[in-house]
């Protein structure tokens, strides 16, 4: 069963980056995608107050061999699910046990049912259940920032166009990211990081509303382009920006963990989806070429994968990736997931 409008259940915008359309295109999503999502035609960085270019970097589909898309993430998901059988979504399913000790993992759930597979993978997210239940519980880290974000129609603006980029406002304590999801310009969205007081940040929800104005209360003085997006801006959500220490092991027999549940990020790369994306990828190839050896295939995706997730999770932590200066940004999205060699575990 397939929620009918993703859209609606999912207010926020998302960067596809070639590295993570490499692996659209495999699963043959990518023609989708392409037909309704932006195409900027840079990563734009710029000072908050003047507007002063700090750098950019044009992202011609030539440079690293797949484009860059920016789209609104139930377009995304709609693309995903249109390539799956239909009865293979399951919703309002929650998880509360899982018995990996004999040749099949048992799921247990919380209205009673029960399920059985060869292998479970979760991909459940900064909060993982599952990962709770094979590594045990932690916190996650606290940095004392949120974001605001919202997806409006463009019409809002009174004609203002923002420009053919993704566009990233630098402040001293905060930033802001702009960019149109759609082809036509016809829906824009932002994504924002600010200090927030610690009593707030036990909160993470991708559905929490924010304070319009104390939004815009938190950006007064930046670029009048960017005041025009938040004076036009109905309402905005809020959550807290969450991170985690690199885990000790990604699997624990039968059962692996995936994306943000075994390295969640913070979004300052645009590479927390990506990432998933590629886990996915790599984890398909080391399965299949395992050849039913599925702790040697666990093993192996965790020794290719875990390299390049933590140095991505340091940067991004970080938040310092296309500042100024200049980053190396091939080994980030020249990476193909499919075809790029694998080292044996």
């Amino acid at each position: 069963m397939i929620p009918l409008n993703t859209r609606t259940h999912t207010p926020a915008g998302i960067q596809m980056m070639p590295n993570s359309m490499k692996v659209l295109r495999k699963i043959g999503v990518e023609a989708r995608v392409r037909a309704t999502s932006f195409q900027p035609y840079s990563h734009l960085n710029r000072q908050w107050d003047t507007g002063e270019v700090m750098r950019e970097l044009p992202m011609p589909e030539s440079l690293f061999g797949a484009p860059y898309l920016c789209m609104h993430r139930g377009d995304l998901h709609e693309a995903l699910a249109s390539v799956l059988p239909q009865d293979i979504i399951h919703p309002g399913r929650k998880l509360v046990g899982l018995d990996g000790g004999g040749s099949r993992v048992t799921l247990t759930f919380e209205d009673g049912s029960r399920a059985e597979a060869d292998v479970v993978i979760g991909a459940d997210g900064v909060h993982s259940i599952v990962r709770d239940m094979i590594i045990g519980p932690d916190a996650p880290i606290h940095k004392g920032r949120i974001a605001y974000r919202a997806v409006f129609p463009s019409a809002l603006m009174g004609g203002k166009d923002v420009g053919n980029s993704r566009t990233k406002w630098w402040g001293i304590d905060r930033h802001i990211v702009i960019y149109y999801t759609r082809r036509d310009k016809s829906e824009i969205y932002f994504v924002t990081s600010v200090p927030e007081p610690a009593e707030w940040l036990t909160k993470e929800s991708w559905s929490a509303k924010g304070d319009v104005r104390e939004l815009r209360n938190a950006y007064e003085g930046f670029h009048p382009d960017v005041r025009t997006v938040l004076e036009a801006c109905p309402d905005c959500h809020k959550w807290a920006i969450l991170e985690r220490e690199p885990l000790p092991k990604w699997s624990d027999g039968r059962i692996v963990l995936l994306g943000d549940a075994c390295h969640p990020m913070t979004p300052y790369m645009a590479q927390g989806a990506a990432t998933a994306m590629e886990d996915a990828a790599v984890l398909a190839r080391c399965l299949s070429e395992a050849e039913g050896d599925v702790r040697t295939a666990f093993t192996r995706y965790e020794e290719n994968r875990k390299p390049r997730t933590s140095r991505i999770q340091a940067i991004s932590s970080a938040n310092t990736w296309m500042k100024g200066g200049n980053d190396d940004t091939s080994w980030l999205y020249g990476y193909d997931a499919w075809n790029d060699t694998l080292a044996y575990a």
